[in-house]
């Protein structure tokens, strides 16, 4: 089923400005109503409904900043961007106190515009797919943590919102880096046992001797240096979810003592006579496939079994790629704030590159890559410059169909123009600087002092 067009209502007094955001949204597939003033606004939002409203702020009869109170007060769930001609800084952070997405100042930059308002309504996609996911449960599930509004992650969010209020053992299946751990940490969050601990064991971490020790603990004198009695993480996980990841590098012998805790519930310590009992729910995850190390005798067919109650797979980030711009954007503001960096948003020339990369580290490469982009960045939006050699390659070869990588992108200013190309020359020679200054046609000191200048030295 194709997704449903997004319903954006203008507001403005002037007609001209009117027409012509309606000619630019309606470009982008967006459907448009508009209203004059707030007073008419306010009352079509409570008639009609909409999914972004974009609104003035000085009009005659009602002002954005009146109007945007009394939406936010009667339909919360839609989010209103403002627009003004007299923007300060005093003004912005009054439109965010009063429940603004954003705020845009005239004359309105329209890649700007465009950006701001897919990004709302990306973020607000996502806010109906979680309030959905509690409709389906009847109860309250948060997942958050979990960014994705694709098919794929909501087969995923679906199966988090069944299996969290029950016992069963889940095995979550998927590559490195697509977030395997935030799933295990979204069915404990949202089971009855949320209130207990979430005990995490990296199974591929610890070797055999220690990681049975750090699984059910050991007695003092079980082996050398035991001087003390300890707690293993199935004791501390009591009431409460033990979350073994990579389980598929599990030797032999720490594969039968869990098989024992699955079946029966009960362990012993290392050293130890008394048998415990395990009060944890199981969750585990791994990359590698287990069915094949089961045919292979690596892993034990007993123990797939039991833990191949509720498999769940988390789709490779290529395979949910309309999912990027959300992720991207979630990690350029938790980035931009961690490293005190004033970004807004990336161009959409960076974005076009992220789309088109396959990803191999899934989203954990795509969070590194946005937080080392952010690092980079000088001025208020990522832009391709920030992004690394392979990305921006990879989108310039023939192979792909992407532009030559002589290509001259649209939209740069001259300035940004001789940035870029400055870059690409340096890339061509290898970091060669003298080589470099010889294509560009220039002396050695003129390119050293641009290179300061751009702040390309480092």
């Amino acid at each position: 089923m194709p997704e449903r067009a997004r319903t954006i209502l203008i507001v403005d007094d002037e007609p001209s400005q009117r027409a012509m955001l309606r000619a630019v949204l309606s470009a982008e597939d967006y459907r448009v109503a508009e209203a004059e003033d707030g007073t008419v606004a306010l009352a079509q939002v409570e008639a009609h409904g909409y999914d972004l409203v974009l609104m003035d702020v000085r009009m005659a009869h009602l002002d954005g900043m009146a109007a945007l109170k009394a939406i936010n007060a009667r339909s919360p769930a839609v989010p209103v961007i403002l627009m003004t001609a007299y923007g300060t800084v005093r003004d912005a952070v009054e439109a965010m106190k009063a429940g603004a997405y954003d705020y845009l100042t005239k004359p309105l930059d329209i890649d700007e515009l465009k950006l701001t308002v897919a990004r709302c309504l990306r973020h607000a996609a996502l806010e109906e797919e979680n309030a959905r996911l509690r409709v389906l449960v009847g109860q309250d599930v948060d997942v958050s943590p979990i960014i994705g509004t694709s098919q794929a992650m909501r087969r995923v969010f679906e199966a988090i919102a069944l299996v969290a209020p029950t016992e069963a053992t889940v095995l979550i299946l998927g590559e490195s880096g697509t977030g395997k751990e935030l799933v295990a940490r979204a069915i404990h969050a949202n089971s009855p046992r949320r209130a207990g601990p979430l005990i995490t064991v990296n199974c591929a971490a610890l070797p055999e001797t220690l990681l049975e020790s750090e699984l059910f603990g050991h007695e003092r004198g079980a082996f050398t240096g035991a001087t003390e009695r300890r707690r293993g993480r199935f004791e501390l996980a009591g009431g409460g979810t033990i979350f073994l990841d990579e389980i598929g590098d599990l030797t032999p012998g720490p594969q039968a003592k869990l098989l024992r805790v699955l079946q029966s519930q009960e362990f012993e310590r290392l050293g130890g006579t008394t048998s415990l009992t395990a009060d944890a729910r199981v969750i585990a995850a791994t990359n590698k496939d287990l069915e094949a190390a089961v045919r292979t005798g690596e892993f034990r067919e007993d123990l797939w079994y039991r833990l191949h109650v509720f498999p769940l797979t988390i789709p490779p980030l290529r395979e949910r790629r309309e999912d990027i711009p959300l992720l991207a954007e979630h990690f350029l503001r938790v980035y931009a704030e961690r490293h005190r960096r004033r970004l807004r948003a990336l161009t959409p020339r960076a974005l076009d590159l992220l789309m088109r990369h396959e990803w191999p580290g899934n989203v954990r490469e795509l969070e590194h890559t946005v937080e080392r982009a952010v690092i980079l960045a000088r001025g208020e939006h990522l832009t391709p410059e920030e992004l690394p050699p392979n990305l921006r390659a990879a989108a310039g070869s023939p192979s792909d169909g992407g532009p030559p990588e002589s290509a001259i992108p649209v939209g740069l200013t001259l300035k940004e123009l001789e940035r870029e190309l400055i870059c690409r020359t340096l890339e061509h020679t290898g970091g060669n600087r003298t080589k470099a200054a010889e294509v560009l046609g220039i002396s050695r000191a003129t390119l050293h002092n641009r290179l300061r200048e751009y702040h390309l030295n480092e």
